[in-house]
């Protein structure tokens, strides 16, 4: 097959890339971040770099400051509430509704999923848990087959993402909450109730922790 068909379109290569950075914790919360930096560290053209901030400023997880630079916006403890409100509002559900849809291959693919940011835990790999973790929650969540609802989860979790970086930096991957494998027992006994449930904690936990991390103080980040 012609590998060149299936490259992505650069603006597209570069606009994933500039996701997983984020939601990865590269990029931290008030970082700033210009677009020659960006074209250096995505390698790639000022142009497709021009919209990949585009779509991240539209989807909130970047904000323009002015004289070519764009920051990572920092959570105040209203705007955390607000994402516990919106994620506890739509992820819950979406659980409930995967678990009506799960198959033996899906859950071998959440299990395979875990079991790596279960080894990102032990390695103290701060960037492989949010990378797995994200994926774990991502491939659980399409599972429902809801084509409106999930771009917003996605914003959401690009929004939180820098903040849980800071949050994984202070308490260290080993004290992280994992309420995966309680999801994954109830998904396998059918009990959607208990499954959502455990997700919900999972979301209050981490959001909890964040709220307690971000009210301490915290050296600048490098601008990029």
């Amino acid at each position: 097959m012609d590998t060149d068909a299936q490259k992505l379109p650069e603006h597209v290569s570069a606009y994933r890339r500039l996701r997983d950075m984020i939601l990865s914790g590269q990029l931290a919360p008030g970082q700033a971040v210009t677009i020659q930096g960006l074209v250096k560290t995505l390698d790639s053209g000022v142009t497709p770099v021009r919209e990949a901030i585009r779509r991240m400023t539209s989807e909130g997880a970047l904000q323009f400051q002015g004289n070519r630079r764009v920051t990572v916006p920092v959570l105040g403890g209203d705007q955390i509430e607000e994402l516990r409100f919106a994620r506890l509002a739509l992820e819950p559900e979406l659980v409930r509704k995967s678990a009506e849809n799960m198959t033996p291959a899906i859950m071998d693919r959440l299990s395979q999923i875990d079991a790596a940011l279960n080894q990102a835990i032990a390695a103290g790999d701060i960037q492989g848990y949010m990378l797995q973790n994200h994926a774990f929650h991502m491939q659980l969540y399409g599972q429902a087959d809801y084509q409106i609802v999930m771009p917003l989860v996605q914003a959401l979790w690009l929004r939180a993402a820098p903040s849980l970086r800071i949050m994984c930096g202070r308490f260290g991957t080993q004290n992280l909450p994992d309420m995966h494998q309680r999801a994954l027992t109830a998904l396998r006994t059918g009990d959607a109730a208990a499954a959502a449930q455990a997700i919900s904690d999972d979301i209050n936990q981490g959001l909890d922790n964040v709220r307690a991390v971000l009210a301490l103080p915290a050296a600048p980040d490098p601008e990029i």
